[in-house]
Parts: structure tokens; C-alpha cells; sequence
């Protein structure tokens, strides 16, 4: 039985490995230190590739349906420790129980759905004199470098599309929420081969050594638009392939055919769910003029009623901002904004007392050059903005340089699809919001990323395509 609140080890070659240096990770709702974690060396990221390596061959020649079975096992270890896991992910993260359940579950949900899929031989031609096929191939050691905000589930988005497709993986977690990953790494000690599934842990020294690395031929990477600018910089070493889900500036566009007390809710969790530290929340409404005083107060209102504090404790809808750099961040906006004269409809004063908590706040119709609107706040921070013509309102929602996602509000369905053909993001979602599944291409749009995860689109990311043609000779 693995104990998941003590002893934070790394994982190379199938055993643990401590580190000549370590550091402290923080619960956010109370700032206090309560975990060490290795710092891992330069040579030991070497240690972890070679084992990757050496593990590739028996690995990849392994038939797919035996990859398939580890990778639903890794489903089941986290599933037996599910409640442990919950618990370490609100203490190490600062989400609530409802965030825990949906991020632990949810990784349970996408190992046995990936494990479920494969890529099959594409047959292009097959005539009586020629036949050519299309071969998808794995690409041989891939590091994964996983963010703060979602540290299990985000993981699993990488690892297990990796091992399926026939790669091993190297993981490296966030420095501020290493726990679960590291013992995710330790629970597959006992299950996997050893070297196919590693995990280091360390600091944006680790990220730059791993996107250099000749050993690596693949980066799996969500984080920061700026970092993934980096990311691509340092891979051009040895042309790796990448995956960059990068982040996000989401328009949500309400038209005034909408019932505003209907919808408040909704809008509300799209804004702030995970105290908005989703790189899909809302983070500019736009609402129709004719609905904008009635749909503002009904979200003030309902905003009201969402309690934010320690995510422990029973009750609590939302934590705390996860570190303090990201707080700092969030703050600095909120004073930009308060320093500019705008009006808040809600929120904006710092709370007493510990932890980098930031109460929901709200900021009626800033101007669009403001940086609360052009700048992805990661926090809850919501600015609410009026247009009046569509094609305004798309030219508005278009001028930024990400393009993640976006959604539409409208009981005229036919509308709102003509408008969503024209926003320039990866995935729009119409009268819903942040429905992600196994089976649901999901990738950004100029800077918010390059390539897809999930999906089959996902999966042929881990492979390299290979074009096989036959001239049949008379026999």
C-alpha cells in the first residue's frame, strides 16, 4: 500500500530516486509549507531518458492491446487511491472536493477511454497492381511538462496517449503541484516495465534541459504562451515534434435572445470554475446591449452565492489562486484596473488573512484596450462588455493573439453557428461550455498552440506517419 502524503520520490528506471537538492511545496489556502520534493540534476534527467530509451524497443514491439491493458491499469491504480488522491490534490492545487472529485475521476474516465483506441493501417489504394497503406509509427522517447491548474489530469492527457501509441515518457510537473504526479509515478513502479514511464521533478532548469535533449523527440507541453515560445525555440535543436496547449484570451458572445436569469449560472461557472485558473475559462463577455443590465445583475447576484475559501473544508465552491507568483499577477491587474477609474460591479478588494485567495470580481464595460481585456488574467477577474451589431462583436472577439476557445449564447442555433464559423479558436461551444472528452479533438489557434490533444487527431500526434507503397510484380 503506497502512502500518499509522505515520502515525495522521483521515479527512473522502474525504482525511486531522491535528489542532492530538494524544495518545499505549499498548500496555497494557508501558505504554509508541507511537503519536500527532489530537485533533480541535469544528470539525473540523463539517467531518466536512457532508461526511456532502453525501455522503447521491448516497449513499442509489444502489440498494441497489451499497451492498451497498462494503460487501463494505470485507470484502476488511480481509481483504488481515488479518495488519497483528492485529498493530496486540494492540499498540494487549493481546488474544492467538487473541483478533486471532477479532476481525479476524470483521469480515471480518460485512461480507459484512450486505452480503448488505436490507429489502424490506412489503406489509401489496393488494385491488382498497386496498393499503398499508411502506417502511423511511435517516435520514441516524448516529455511531458504538465502545468499547475489541472497536475493529474493533464498528465494523463499526455501519458496516456504516449504508451498506447507505443512511446515511452518522461513527465515533469509543475514545481508548485508535484505530489500526485510524483506518486502516480510510484504506484506504476509495481505495474509498468520498467523505464517506459518516468517522472523528474524540478524547476524551469529541468523544462529547458528536457526541451533541449537530443534524447527526446517529442514535447507534450501546456503552460504559458510565452513558455511554449521558449519550448519551440530550445526544440529546434533536433526538430522535435511538439504539442503546445498554450493559453487562452476565451470570448463568450450573449446574444439578447437569451433569458438573463436563466443563463447566470452558467456563465458564472464558465468564467470561474477552478477560481477561473482554466485555460478555457471565459475571460471577456460579451453581451448584447439589450440584455446587458439585466444579465449583469443576475450574474452579480448569483456570483454572490459561490463561496471561495480553504478547499478543504466541507461546503467551499472555490479555492484559492494556486501560487503566489500567478496572486501577484491577478492583483496587479485588479489595481491596474482600480488605478484606471473603471467600475466594479463586484469584488476587488483583498481579503485578510492567509492564503492567495481572490474574491470574484467583476468590471462593468471596460474599454478593449484595457488589460484586464487584453491580458489572460488566470484568476477572477471577469470583464463584462456591451456591443450592439454581430459583425462588432466577431472583429472584437477576434483581435487578440490566442485562440483557444470561445462560446455563443443564442436560442437561434442556426446563428450562433454562422457566428462560431467565424472566430478564430481551436473549439467553440454553443449554449454549453467546457465539454472535453477522450473522443473530442481539443487544440489552439495561433497562439494558443500547436497541435491537438484527444481524440484519434490526439493520439497520431505521439506517431510519426509512414507511407508504405507496393508495385504487385506477376507472379
Amino acid at each position: 500500500m503506497v502512502d500518499l502524503f509522505s515520502r515525495y520520490e522521483m521515479t527512473i528506471d522502474g525504482r525511486p530516486a531522491t535528489a542532492a537538492h530538494s524544495f518545499e511545496v505549499f498548500n496555497p489556502a494557508t501558505e504554509e509549507a508541507f511537503a519536500q520534493v527532489p530537485d533533480a540534476s541535469s544528470a539525473q534527467l540523463d539517467e531518466a531518458i536512457a532508461a526511456a530509451r532502453r525501455a522503447f524497443p521491448a516497449w513499442s514491439a509489444l502489440p498494441i492491446e497489451q499497451r492498451q491493458k497498462y494503460v487501463a491499469m494505470i485507470g484502476d491504480v488511480i481509481e483504488a487511491n481515488a479518495e488519497d488522491f483528492k485529498r493530496l490534490l486540494t492540499m498540494e492545487q487549493g481546488k474544492a472536493r467538487s473541483g478533486a472529485d471532477w479532476e481525479i475521476d476524470g483521469s480515471v474516465y480518460w485512461c480507459r477511454a484512450i486505452a480503448e483506441q488505436s490507429l489502424p493501417v490506412h489503406v489509401l489504394e489496393d488494385g491488382p497492381d498497386h496498393r499503398v497503406e499508411v502506417h502511423r509509427e511511435p517516435l520514441g522517447v516524448v516529455g511531458g511538462i504538465t502545468p499547475w491548474n489541472f497536475p493529474l489530469l493533464l498528465a494523463v492527457w499526455k501519458i496516456a496517449p504516449a504508451l498506447v501509441a507505443g512511446n515511452t515518457i518522461v513527465i515533469k510537473p509543475s514545481p508548485f503541484t508535484p505530489l500526485c504526479t510524483l506518486k502516480l509515478g510510484e504506484l506504476c513502479r509495481a505495474l509498468l516495465p520498467p523505464g517506459v514511464f518516468n517522472v523528474v521533478c524540478g524547476g524551469d532548469d529541468l523544462g529547458k534541459w528536457m526541451t533541449a535533449h537530443p534524447g527526446i523527440a517529442k514535447i507534450a507541453f501546456t503552460g504559458s504562451t510565452e513558455t511554449g515560445r521558449s519550448i519551440m525555440a530550445s526544440a529546434a535543436s533536433n526538430l522535435k515534434r511538439l504539442t503546445l496547449e498554450l493559453g487562452g484570451n476565451d470570448p463568450a458572445i450573449v446574444m439578447p435572445d437569451i433569458e438573463p436569469k436563466a443563463l447566470a449560472r452558467e456563465l458564472c461557472w464558465a468564467a470561474f470554475q477552478n477560481s477561473a485558473q482554466f485555460c478555457v475559462a471565459t475571460k471577456r463577455l460579451y453581451i448584447h446591449d439589450d440584455v446587458y443590465d439585466a444579465l449583469a445583475a443576475e450574474i452579480v447576484d448569483y456570483a454572490q452565492t459561490i463561496k471561495m475559501g480553504d478547499g478543504s473544508q466541507q461546503g467551499t465552491d472555490l479555492g484559492p489562486i494556486q501560487n503566489r507568483p500567478q496572486y501577484e499577477k491577478v492583483w496587479a491587474l485588479i489595481d491596474e484596473a482600480r488605478a484606471s477609474g473603471l467600475r466594479f460591479l463586484l469584488g476587488g478588494e483583498r481579503p485578510e488573512g492567509p492564503g492567495y485567495f481572490v474574491p470574484l470580481t467583476i468590471i462593468d464595460n471596460p474599454p478593449d484596450d484595457a488589460p484586464v481585456v487584453t491580458e489572460e488574467a488566470f484568476g477572477p477577474v471577469l470583464p463584462l462588455l456591451r456591443f450592439t451589431e454581430v459583425e462588432d462583436v466577431i472583429r472584437r472577439a477576434n483581435s487578440s493573439h490566442y485562440g483557444l476557445a470561445a462560446t455563443i449564447w443564442s436560442r437561434d442555433t442556426e446563428r450562433a453557428h454562422e457566428i462560431a464559423r467565424r472566430l478564430e479558436t481551436g473549439t467553440v461551444w454553443i449554449n454549453e461550455t467546457h465539454v472535453f472528452s477522450p473522443t473530442i479533438p481539443f487544440g489552439g489557434h495561433k497562439q494558443s498552440g500547436i497541435g491537438l490533444e484527444n481524440a484519434l487527431e490526439g493520439l497520431a500526434e505521439y506517431t510519426n506517419s509512414k507511407t508504405i507503397t507496393v508495385r504487385k510484380l506477376p507472379t
